[in-house]
């Protein structure tokens, strides 16, 4: 029985370095790995071309930003 116990406020003290950071409870940044991109080039493109029809950015915004997209995605 004392072992469980044990062995639950073990996995209690990891949980809370974990979540509070270790020394101090420093803050950290985790990026999600899990993330994948789902659009392709054309669908960037394309929203990115609604949005200049639309007037919601620039032409210079406009050209800027697809340049952007096809230089990241054809590296």
């Amino acid at each position: 029985m004392r072992s469980y116990k044990a062995f639950g406020i073990g996995m209690a003290l990891m949980a809370m370095i974990g979540v509070c950071g270790c020394c101090g409870g420093g803050s950290t940044t985790v990026k999600d790995q899990s993330t994948m991109t789902t659009t392709t080039l054309g669908d960037e493109l394309k929203a990115l071309k609604d949005a200049y029809d639309q007037g919601i950015i620039t032409e210079k915004e406009y050209n800027k930003s697809k340049e952007k997209i096809i230089k990241q995605r054809t590296e």
